[in-house]
């Protein structure tokens, strides 16, 4: 009962893409080891936005996975701009300085629109306009950022109840409260199983292929500081308790290569008033992603980004990561009357702080320095612009500050008009950038520079793909493309 074709450690959306794909490739005996309980699996996929990035040339293509969306959106394909491979492609350059993995990212970017129709067809994922996430209402379109038009419905949570329905209606076995805690290797080099433990204790599963989709270490405090540092490690975690680098452990046991910026995280601006971990139920709505409509300040009352650097889903990342670096590990995201209609929705989980005047506002909030914090208020407003300077909240307008130490370089609006509103903001870490080195079948590379026969890797264990930043909607088509071909390549595996 313990001899399968292919084993997956994790539950995730990349390590249920592998199981799917294992299955549909011709492995018979596919089991899925989730170390969580039933009631809390799932990995990080639950509390994702669902968003999914990929290529495509003509908006219209992107019916096929949205057929009725006319019909519920007038107009919804003029707000819609073309995204090549070469967009795709352009924009993770970009962001991570151009160190992003060359084979890696030229095969996601590729891969991506092909992997999200398999999603819809083979796994059942159904789907839905971005709407709350990445639309902004302008001369009655819904102008779309470029790449984001299309997510799960219902989100993270959609994307995982529809994983798991189709694995349990492919037969696929799921082993609940299951921890992986070690790789077993043959004499011959090849990884033939996993020792678990579970409610019964310590016992072995066998297998011809294994693959790893269990998530990186965000969850795991030692990890976290040795890694990227005692401010990381303070972090609260935005997403699951049981990412705690138990799959890295165990393939660097064995002599897999790490692989990536082991230093770096996807540290999302979260809502400072949730405890240790985001709430569950609350999903990715502790996010606090508009503050490139308004400005950031630290306890010590300074801006410390350009928020307006980029839109929002090409720099949260890296700028939850700045706030930790702040005093505190707080800042205040300040906004006027003119741009909260532009928040989006997640902002209605928390209650803000208001007041009449900057002054007023500035009393009320938890600073160190509130002489400062008024002080840098009023030298941004100094150089800031009006709205009929073009101000435009569907793209980077240009409309930047003049003459601050730190430009606000685009959306650089006055705050003046009151009544005025603070938002606390902390970094929520989301998953780690470290990995493994996988070469294009998914598999394993060992530090001989050699595959490791056997053991094949997806999700957020893949390295080398993000440094520093990300864009957002890249990791679950990633986990979803690497976990197709990670699924192929093991049932295929001699």
């Amino acid at each position: 009962m313990n001899k399968y074709d292919v084993i997956v450690v994790g539950a995730g959306n990349a390590a249920l893409a592998a199981a799917v794909s294992a299955k549909e490739n011709g492995a018979e005996r596919v089991v899925v080891i989730e170390k969580a309980p039933r009631e809390m699996r799932g990995g990080n996929t639950h509390w994702s936005g669902g968003v999914l990035r990929f290529a495509f040339d003509d908006p219209r293509e992107i019916g096929e996975l949205l057929p009725d969306v006319e019909d519920e959106y007038e107009n919804f394909y003029d707000g819609v701009s073309p995204y090549s491979k070469e967009d795709f492609h352009g924009d993770l350059m970009r962001v991570t300085s151009g160190r992003t993995d060359p084979v890696l990212s030229k095969l996601l970017v590729h891969n991506s629109f092909d992997t999200v129709k398999w999603m819809k067809k083979v796994g059942g994922i159904k789907m839905e306009p971005a709407i709350t996430l990445s639309a902004v209402k302008k001369d009655n379109v819904m102008v779309w950022a470029r790449g984001l038009v299309v997510r799960a419905e219902h989100e993270g949570v959609g994307l995982s109840r529809s994983w798991f329905s189709t694995a349990e209606r492919l037969g696929i076995e799921i082993r609940y409260g299951t921890a992986a805690t070690e790789l077993l290797v043959g004499d011959d080099g090849r990884i033939n199983g996993v020792k678990v433990r579970d409610d019964d204790g310590v016992s072995v599963l066998n297998a011809r292929s294994v693959i790893l989709g269990c998530g990186g270490f965000e969850a795991n405090v030692q990890m976290r500081t040795q890694h990227i540092g005692p401010l990381v490690g303070a972090a609260k975690v935005r997403g699951t308790p049981h990412n705690q680098g138990d799959g890295l452990r165990m393939a660097m046991n064995i002599g897999a290569m790490p692989w990536g910026q082991w230093s770096g995280c996807h540290a999302t601006p979260i809502s400072a008033d949730w405890g240790e971990f985001a709430p569950r139920e609350l999903t990715d709505r502790s996010n606090r992603l508009s503050y490139v409509y308004g400005v950031m300040l630290n306890r010590k009352g300074r801006r410390f980004v350009d928020e307006g650097e980029d839109g929002a889903l090409f720099t949260y990342a890296k700028f939850g990561r700045a706030i930790l670096a702040e005093p505190g590990a707080k800042a205040w995201q300040i906004f006027d009357s003119r741009v909260v209609h532009l928040l989006e929705p997640r902002y209605q989980t928390s209650k803000p702080i208001t007041a009449n005047t900057l002054e007023d506002l500035i009393e009320k909030l938890d600073l160190d320095d509130r002489d400062q914090a008024l002080k840098t208020l009023d030298e941004y407003n100094s150089c800031a612009r009006e709205m009929d300077d073009g101000f435009d909240p569907t793209k980077k307008d240009g409309l930047s500050s003049k003459g601050l130490a730190l430009e606000k370089t685009n959306w650089a609006l006055r705050i003046a008009k009151p009544p005025f509103y603070a938002y606390s903001a902390t970094g929520g870490i989301t998953f780690t950038f470290g990995g493994l080195k996988v070469n294009e079948t998914a598999q394993v590379i060992g530090t001989d520079w050699r595959p490791i026969k056997g053991l094949f890797c997806c999700g957020e264990m893949v390295g080398g793909l993000f440094y520093d930043n990300y864009p957002a909607g890249t990791g679950l088509v990633s986990g979803a493309t690497f976990g197709r071909i990670a699924g192929r390549s093991a049932a295929a595996a001699d």
